[in-house]
């Protein structure tokens, strides 16, 4: 705890906690707003040091004002309200440059039922984290409702002029209109499917079912797809190089990570499509390369964001897929960078271990 001894310590058996190990700021003050400590987060969002803070009140150190400029700690009013009172909801508060945060505060009460207030712990977030999380929400429903309007538009077109005209339709204009239908009902399917995956990633509830997988065999699978939806075989190469070792990973992710990535390279890319797997030290690393103009290095951090369809690529898709494969693959302890092909074009290059049974 930084205090009146830095070197202090947490104790919350059984183990010992040091403040500034915590990711979030933390403030802790007496019930008359002298600062008792400041940990290394609070130091690095607010610019205001410990031993700028020592002793202080905390209106002059940290003066946070709520968004219509009234005092933060004199509307806490610590020694008012119910002795019930130990929670203060998260909000958010401005300091003077303008900088937004959100802060939380514990009421702790000596008795702790009913007692008096005999210290406030405050916690700190960066207020532009919930900028961000607002922005990807309003982008997530943008997106949602621009890829569902239309194929939802061409459902219910066609179904209610199949309802209302059946008769003047010839048997090959219905199939027509039902194919369109079920094709169109398929890319709702997908969207939906692609938004519980960003859901269980950012979560953290992605399940990994481990099995002996045969990443060769699921990117031969993935290619006769492709082939079969149309493709001409001969856009596509598969190289092996090496012995490969056995891998435990789950094969319905590893069909998706494959997937994902050569809907990429055909979408987006052009000329041939190579998938390259060998071994590695630790596993097995797969490429997936084209021909086509390839990826700035500049934007290399940036392919894995949602929604992204920067540096002047053709439109298509959700934006989702590079977010969904990061995720994935990160999920088998894996990792993935985009880099230049040696024949020009993108390089997708992840690497997974081998991996262990699950009842290993």
């Amino acid at each position: 705890m930084r205090g009146e001894n830095t070197d202090r310590r947490v104790a919350d058996a059984p183990c010992v906690i040091d403040v500034d190990d915590l990711p979030d700021g933390l403030l802790v003050v007496d019930a008359r707003g002298r600062v008792q400590t400041v940990n290394r987060a609070a130091a690095r969002l607010t610019g205001v040091p410990w031993e700028r803070a020592a002793g202080r009140d905390i209106r002059d150190v940290f003066p946070f004002r709520d968004a219509e400029g009234r005092d933060w700690w004199k509307c806490l009013d610590v020694s008012g309200g119910l002795r019930t009172r130990t929670r203060v909801a998260e909000r958010p508060v401005h300091l003077p440059g303008g900088q937004e945060l959100m802060v939380a505060a514990r009421l702790v009460r000596s008795p702790e039922r009913g007692g008096d207030v005999v210290r406030v712990a405050i916690t700190l977030r960066d207020g532009g984290a919930r900028a961000r999380l607002e922005r990807s929400r309003a982008d997530l429903v943008s997106t949602v409702a621009h890829e569902l309007r239309s194929p939802l538009t061409s459902v219910k077109g066609f179904t209610a002029t199949l309802l209302a005209k059946w008769g003047r339709f010839t048997d090959d204009q219905k199939r027509i209109m039902l194919e369109t239908v079920n094709a169109d009902a398929d890319r709702v399917t997908r969207l939906i499917t692609e938004l519980l995956d960003v859901s269980r990633i950012e979560s953290g509830r992605l399940e990994i079912h481990r099995q002996v997988v045969d990443i060769p065999a699921r990117a031969r699978k993935v290619i006769a797809g492709r082939v079969a939806a149309g493709d001409a075989e001969d856009r596509f190469r598969l190289e092996i190089r090496g012995e490969l070792p056995e891998t435990w990973l789950d094969q319905d992710k590893v069909d998706q990570i494959l997937a994902n990535l050569v809907e990429n390279a055909v979408r987006h890319g052009r000329g041939t499509v190579t998938i390259v797997v060998e071994p590695n030290e630790q596993g097995v690393t797969v490429s997936v390369r084209d021909q086509g103009e390839g990826i700035a290095p500049e934007l290399s951090t940036r392919v894995f964001r949602q929604f992204w369809r920067g540096n002047g690529r053709r439109r298509g898709g959700t934006g989702l897929g590079l977010f969904i494969v990061k995720g994935l693959v990160e999920a088998h302890g894996g990792d993935i960078v985009v880099q230049r092909a040696p024949e020009g074009g993108a390089e997708f290059r992840f690497t997974v271990p081998t991996g262990t049974p699950d009842f290993a």
